[in-house]
Order: structure tokens, then C-alpha cells, then sequence
């Protein structure tokens, strides 16, 4: 407008020149008739008032139809009738739909290009599902009672004389107090993960003009790796003995498979235990160590000779009960055992086997129990046992074989695993089943298992497991420190009676934290009614 005026003004333009000279601006500045028209309209108007200035529109955009609530909660209905694998194909056949075509007044329908937009702005994102916590099994009566009643007492009960630290992995010296005997308590988590050749990263940015490459198929030669880690300590190992010296480790490296090592089975369990008990013993004997474990059958199993119900007969009989002894090895040693002896409610022994070697039978070992005042039902109007053992939920009393289950020297049977390291002064737990989520193991595994995935494809064994313990030694104890508050969110929101969803929101709202507020409850309650209400 300026330079119109100016050009117009400095020659003495007559008023015939004054389109001629809105045409020439408007051509110097890559325009047309349309602008030179308007600077025309635009000076008359500041003619008549300074305050009739043209606004500028660049920048300004209309609002997008999303803003339209009803419009995009039927889109999220639409989207969400469609299930977990939409795209932007289904937005765009939405809108373009005649229907919704002649209620927004839309001349032409919207490319796939706006809907990857609209895509984005309702909060959706391209990439991989995320994984969580297992849910098969998770809230599972059982599951849940052992978690409540068992394993969270028994963990409060370690966890107060052991080491706790903050969200920059520093040690809280306010909540550690030393047990009775003066000593602090670490738990050693334990858990197996196994590494593949071919495992490597998948998602990258690509250029368009790069060629596919051959892969190997399959994911190729495989290594498992068994170890112990806590958070005080990180990966448990000998002391360092000064550089040129190897640190002797509890770490056990194993090539399952059929023709390979075979499988990790219970004997190899109480090895490695065998050998961490040693480690510790040598070079950590101030302190008291509890080993965790998952609750997986290789590590639960019973000694041969242990107190089971299981198969037990409902009358005398010869055959039963009699195994044969194995060495450390899992080797038989040819020598027959018994089953050991129950115990009566007062603690004497109970005799499974007669004089004459013959299995007693359960109905007879019920029958001395009543004779030692034990209030239980008349065995002799029972069967052995419901149909497929799959008694009444909560019925205790119902067929010979559950009332067995139910006594307290059953119940309190111990694995091998548990009896073996007893033997030598160190106590096993078990986490609850499918509740990987409180072993923090579990990321360390995935943190190592990143790394190991940036390295050089892994084209022979050797390599393989060179790789996979470079990968493992990576993994940062700040980080571990990180994981173990993690694990004890969980622990506390279980504790104050959140469910496993319940508990993975708390956990993520509260990162950082070792505990969750008193009130966690009714803040998911209120946060998911502000959901529902959107």
C-alpha cells in the first residue's frame, strides 16, 4: 500500500494513471489484477479512516472439523468398532461416507493425508504394540491368595533390613534399619533368559532406493543365560581381585535343546545355588542372603522322598512309595527310599509304612489323626478322591485326598530347592506366578537384550555368548536401582490392595517412587472417572 501511494504521489499522476500504477505494484510483487484491485480498495478505505488497515490472515487457519465434539466421538466409536489394527483408510472412509459427507456440508471428502493428521491428533501413533504384564492367570484366585497372604508378608518382613534407594540411585539411609543379629539382608532375584543369533533391530529408517537383503531364517543359534542380581551389588559374582584375574561368577551359560545340553532342569538349579552359597560364603559373610525365585516348576519341584498326597493310595499297598535315590548329578544311585514320615498335629512323627513294608494307605493315616484328636470327617464314608481331583472350591473335607492336601505337614512341605539351601543358612522364596512385573530382573534382561541387538549379527556360538555377557555387563546398576523401585510400587500397590491393572497405572503415575499414597485408590477411581465422563 505504501509503495502504491509513493509512485503514485512522486510523479503527479493524473487519476487516469492511478490504475496503471496499482497494476505495476501489484506485478513487481508476483501478483495480479486481484491484488492490484485491492490495494485500490485498501487506500480508499485508509482514506477515509487510519483505522481502516487491511489485517494480515497468514498464520490463521479455520478450526479443524475434530473441534466438533460429536463429530469426534463418533469417529472414536467408529474406530474402536473396527478393533486394534485401524488405519487411516478407515478415517477416510468415515468422513467420505455420503452420510457424514451431507451433515459437515462437505463439497469433497478428506485425503489420507489430513486423516493420518486427525490420526495423530486423536493420539494415535504408528508403532509397535506395547507390551505389559501378562494377564493370563494373574488375578487367578490361587495366584492372588498366595500374593496377599504369603509372599507380600513375607517380603515386608525381609524388605525392612535391606538397602533402599532414591530415583537417582542413591542409598535412603532412613528406611534401612539392620536385622536383630546386626546384619543387613540382601535378596538375590533369580530368573533364566535366552539370546538368539538373529535377534536384531527391525525398525530403522530406510531409503527408498535401498534393496531387501537375504536373511538368515529363523532365529538361529540360541544361548540361556542364568544369573542372580540384586540391587546393591548388581550381578552376583566374586569381588575383583585386581586386573588379570577373572571374577568367578554364579552366572551359568546353557545351550538348551534336544541335541545340544539339554534342559535346565532341577539339578542344575541346586547347582548354581551351590555355587552362589560358595561365592557369598567367601566373600560376603557379613550380611544375610535370600535367594528369590520364580514360581516356575523346575525350581518349586520336591525332593523324590517328599511328603505328597498326590498319589497316594486310599488302602494298603505294597508298591507305593518307594523311590530311587539320585546323586547331585540327578543320576540314580540304585538305592530304594521311602517316603519320608508325616508329623501329628503335636509334632511327634507319623509312620507312613507298617511293619510289614506296606503303605499304610490314606484312609488309615486319617483314622490315626482322629485317634490323636484331630477334628476331621469319617474317611471310612469318603471316597479317594472327586471326580479328576477337581473338588468344590473351598471344600476342605470333601473326598481323602483334599484332606491330606489341607493338613499342615502337607501343606508345609518344602521344595528341594528350599530344604538344599536351608542345609547351609540361606533362606528361598518364590514370587507369585505371572507376576513378572515384581522381579526386576526382567528388565535388566530387556536393557541387555537392547544393546545386544546393536551389535554385529552373531554368526557362530562362541560369538553368540561373547556378545550376550558384554550385553549383560552393560547394563548399568543405576539402572538396576531403577528397576527394584519399580518392582516395589508394585509390591506396594499390591499391598494396599490395587489389582494388577490397578497397579500397572500406579506404577506409571508414581515413576520415580518406592511407594504409592495411602489414598492410590480412590485417585484411580476418580482418574477413570474423569475418563468415562470424556
Amino acid at each position: 500500500m505504501l509503495s502504491f501511494v509513493r509512485l503514485f504521489k512522486s510523479h503527479d499522476c493524473r487519476r487516469s494513471d492511478w490504475t496503471l500504477c496499482a497494476n505495476l505494484i501489484a506485478t513487481s510483487a508476483g501478483k495480479g489484477p486481484w491484488m492490484s484491485k485491492m490495494l485500490r480498495v485498501w487506500v480508499m478505505d485508509f482514506v477515509e479512516s487510519k483505522k481502516n488497515l487491511p489485517t494480515v490472515k497468514y498464520g490463521k487457519s479455520n478450526a479443524s472439523m475434530l473441534e466438533d465434539e460429536d463429530l469426534a466421538q463418533e469417529l472414536h466409536l467408529h474406530l474402536q468398532g473396527i478393533g486394534k489394527y485401524v488405519a487411516s483408510r478407515h478415517v477416510v472412509q468415515f468422513v467420505n461416507s455420503p452420510e457424514v459427507r451431507a451433515r459437515l456440508r462437505l463439497k469433497k471428502g478428506i485425503t489420507d493425508r489430513t486423516a493420518r493428521r486427525w490420526m495423530n491428533r486423536m493420539r494415535f501413533r504408528w508403532k509397535k504394540e506395547p507390551k505389559g504384564m501378562y494377564s493370563d492367570g494373574h488375578e487367578r484366585e490361587d495366584v492372588v491368595d498366595y500374593r496377599q497372604n504369603i509372599f507380600l508378608p513375607q517380603w515386608e518382613k525381609l524388605a525392612r533390613h535391606t538397602r533402599h534407594y532414591n530415583k537417582e540411585g542413591k542409598e535412603e539411609r532412613d528406611v534401612f534399619i539392620v536385622g536383630p543379629d546386626g546384619k543387613a539382608t540382601v535378596i538375590w532375584r533369580h530368573d533364566e533368559s535366552t539370546f538368539y543369533a538373529n535377534d536384531r533391530r527391525n525398525l530403522r529408517w530406510v531409503h527408498e532406493d535401498e534393496e531387501a537383503t537375504p536373511k538368515p531364517k529363523g532365529e538361529g543359534c540360541s544361548a540361556m543365560y542364568a544369573q542372580f542380581v540384586s540391587p546393591y551389588y548388581g550381578w552376583l559374582q566374586r569381588k575383583d581381585l585386581g586386573p588379570g584375574i577373572e571374577r568367578k561368577t554364579a552366572a551359568v551359560v546353557f545351550k538348551a535343546g534336544k541335541n545340544r545340553d539339554g534342559y535346565f532342569q532341577n539339578e542344575d538349579i541346586i547347582k548354581q545355588a551351590t555355587v552362589a552359597m560358595d561365592i557369598l560364603n567367601k566373600d560376603f559373610p557379613n550380611e544375610n542372603h535370600v535367594f528369590a525365585y520364580d514360581n516356575a516348576k523346575t525350581h518349586t519341584a520336591r525332593a523324590a522322598d517328599a511328603l505328597s498326597a498326590k498319589k497316594m493310595p486310599v488302602k494298603e499297598n505294597a508298591k507305593f512309595g518307594y523311590f530311587q535315590e539320585k546323586d547331585q548329578d540327578g543320576n540314580c544311585t540304585g538305592i530304594q527310599k521311602r517316603m519320608r514320615d508325616a508329623k501329628f498335629a503335636d509334632g511327634t512323627p507319623q509312620l507312613l509304612y507298617n511293619q510289614n513294608g506296606k503303605f499304610k494307605g490314606m484312609k488309615t493315616l486319617i483314622k490315626e489323626r482322629i485317634e490323636k484328636g484331630a477334628d476331621l470327617p469319617d474317611p471310612t464314608k469318603l471316597k479317594a478322591q472327586c471326580t479328576n481331583f477337581k473338588c468344590t472350591p473351598g471344600a476342605t473335607g470333601c473326598c481323602c485326598r483334599q484332606i491330606l492336601f489341607n493338613e499342615p505337614d502337607f501343606i508345609s512341605q518344602k521344595s528341594r530347592l528350599e530344604e538344599h539351601c536351608e542345609k547351609r543358612g540361606y533362606q528361598v522364596i518364590f514370587f507369585p506366578k505371572y507376576h513378572c512385573e515384581l522381579n526386576f530382573i526382567e528388565q535388566c534382561w530387556g536393557y541387555a537384550k537392547r544393546i545386544y541387538c546393536e551389535f554385529p549379527e552373531s554368526t557362530k556360538q562362541a560369538v553368540l555368548e561373547a556378545n550376550m555377557i558384554r550385553a549383560l555387563e552393560s547394563v548399568p546398576l543405576e539402572f538396576m536401582r531403577k528397576f527394584a523401585r519399580r518392582a516395589d510400587r508394585f509390591m506396594d500397590a499390591y499391598r494396599k490392595g490395587l489389582s494388577g491393572h490397578q497397579a500397572a497405572w500406579a506404577a506409571r503415575k508414581y515413576r520415580g517412587h518406592r511407594v504409592v499414597p495411602d489414598t492410590i485408590m480412590k485417585e484411580f477411581d476418580e482418574a477413570h472417572a474423569k475418563d468415562k465422563e470424556k
